[in-house]
């Protein structure tokens, strides 16, 4: 029932996500704007704008145009509620489960705003560093976290790795994705050693088979522009959700600890 309940929250709040994800690269009112079709502008009443299934009873389209609604409304509302569920299991009714799930919704947003816009806008991430402190000090001064030292050590490795990327090589990234990097490792920092290592290793490793792939298959070319932050942010949570597991099983083949 726990579950359900969590599912239930997740999904609505992956119906906020999407009000983020339109929004916010449009320097638009995403706090009091009711929300309305994209292409006819009609206002979405309440009962057409319950999470996933006002998209199965109206069959996928807008009651006042039928145009066709993007598969993409119910697909964050379904990733943003599996990753609340995934962090409830993790932590359970705590401090730490709030502090992830509001990064769920964050991380979510900025992967596919930065799909549609090859970007990830300063107004999302900056003010969450601030929210992921403060959540994330409360739970250690509650004794249920580590050390308050590893939030900058995690913020400024994974930070200074990719800004040192962008240093480099500017035209392979964006700043965003600097400033991105540092609010995921701070988050990594606060689960400890082995979390961070996975999040630093697991985004260029999935940056890399996603443009073999691409290359190989024809969908990219040599000079493509590939959006690198939905690999940056999808090896963070491969590092919140499972560094440790990886991290210890990585160590026992080596024979260390």
């Amino acid at each position: 029932m726990s579950i359900a309940i969590v599912a239930v929250f997740g999904l609505l709040w992956g119906s906020f996500t999407n009000v983020l994800i339109a929004r916010v690269p449009e320097g638009a009112n995403w706090v009091s704007d009711s929300s309305h079709c994209p292409r006819c502008g009609t206002d979405i009443r309440w009962f057409d704008n319950v999470p996933l299934l006002s998209f199965v009873v109206l069959g996928g389209r807008c009651r006042a145009c039928r145009e066709r609604i993007s598969w993409r409304y119910p697909l964050v509302e379904v990733l943003v509620a599996a990753l609340w569920v995934a962090v409830y299991l993790e932590w359970g009714l705590s401090v730490t489960t709030l502090a992830f799930a509001y990064l769920a919704v964050v991380s979510v947003a900025l992967v596919f705003i930065d799909l549609d816009v090859k970007r990830l806008p300063f107004s999302l991430v900056l003010p969450s560093y601030a929210v992921m402190a403060v959540l994330l000090g409360i739970e250690i001064a509650l004794g249920e976290g580590g050390n308050w030292w590893m939030l900058f050590v995690g913020a400024g490795i994974l930070g200074g790795f990719y800004g040192g990327l962008w240093l480099v090589y500017p035209q392979g990234m964006g700043f965003g994705d600097v400033v991105a990097a540092g609010l995921l490792g701070l988050a990594a920092g606060f689960l400890g050693w082995g979390p961070l290592a996975v999040a630093a290793i697991a985004g260029p490793l999935l940056g890399g088979v996603v443009v073999v792939v691409g290359l190989i298959s024809g969908r990219l070319k040599r000079k493509s522009a590939v959006p690198y932050g939905p690999m940056l942010i999808a090896g963070a949570w491969l590092g919140f959700l499972g560094g440790d597991a990886i991290s210890s099983a990585y160590l026992g083949m080596l024979g260390v600890g």
